[in-house]
């Protein structure tokens, strides 16, 4: 059985090898440990181990109480996760069908280790595309009348099946209300490289300003449009014969990427919220 212990505590010694001795004298063996400081920034510290074990239920209670009390005694929080569980991932798409492509084909390959739970959409042109997956596609236009009702609608459709939600060039702003409401991580892919070029019509911006590099940036959504924390970002140079066109095409395979490998890494348990930033592990 293959389990990823994910531990966030104030830095102090001897937190590896506490660690450590629990998983062996629990029979594990560590396959990977990654670790990240923020001292002398605060002294916050985050670890992430993936081990291989074969224990009795009781034992993995046991073995779960024990940890619970050692990240106490370090003043911090533990978290275990089997990594055979598939975690549940709504999508929500308007008409631009890369980036749904792209996460359709890679969990269909198990190149993403997840279960689409269903796709939303506020148009129906990608309903064909959906469903020849044996995936439910929910159609639920919006227009600015009807934007409270449709995110009623929305939550109803996602927030009891699905463990987290992807926007995958969903061209709404999912309000304060449904961000609430829905109550677990929202990962956007925005294309352009943040902070810069925020908003409407990025390449556009990207081309009058004359960048020699264009990018994509997944982030998680919040209230504040295009400002959550960073989980991936992917970048390509630019010619000087590329225009507003060419820009786009290079722009959606980078957005395809960063999506891919920011949802790679959530459903991994390699991602950390850290305020305005995010501890992503390798």
């Amino acid at each position: 059985m293959r389990t990823i212990l994910l531990l966030r505590c104030p830095d102090q010694t001897g937190i590896i090898a506490r660690y450590s001795a629990l998983i062996c004298d629990a029979g594990g063996n560590i396959l990977r440990s990654d670790q990240y400081s923020t001292h002398p920034q605060g002294g916050e510290f985050f670890m992430r181990v993936e081990f291989d074990w074969s224990p009795a239920p009781e034992e993995q209670a046991a073995f779960a109480e024990q940890c619970r009390v050692h990240a106490e005694a370090l003043g911090g929080s533990v978290r275990l996760y089997d990594a055979r569980d598939r975690m549940r991932m709504a999508i929500a798409v308007s008409q631009y069908d890369h980036c749904l492509i792209d996460l359709l084909y890679r969990v269909r390959a198990g190149e993403l280790s997840a279960e689409v739970a269903c796709v939303v959409s506020n148009h129906e042109v990608l309903r064909p595309l959906v469903e020849n997956d044996g995936i439910e596609f929910v159609h639920l236009p919006v227009n600015a009348a009807t934007k409270a009702e449709q995110e009623a609608a929305f939550l109803e459709a996602v927030a009891g099946r699905s463990d987290f939600l992807v926007m995958a060039r969903y061209m709404q702003i999912l309000s304060d209300d449904f961000l609430r409401g829905y109550g677990k991580d929202v990962i956007n892919i925005h294309h352009s490289f943040l902070p810069g070029f925020k908003g409407a019509n990025p390449y556009r911006q990207a081309y009058e300003r004359g960048v020699k590099v264009i990018g994509a940036t997944a982030h998680f959504a919040t209230p504040e449009l295009d400002e959550g924390p960073i989980i991936e970002q992917m970048v390509d140079r630019v010619s000087p014969r590329d225009d507003v066109e060419q820009l786009k095409r290079k722009g959606r395979h980078l957005e395809q990427q960063a999506l891919a490998r920011a949802v790679q890494a959530y459903i991994e348990h390699r991602v950390i919220r850290l305020a305005q930033r995010t501890v992503v592990f390798e």
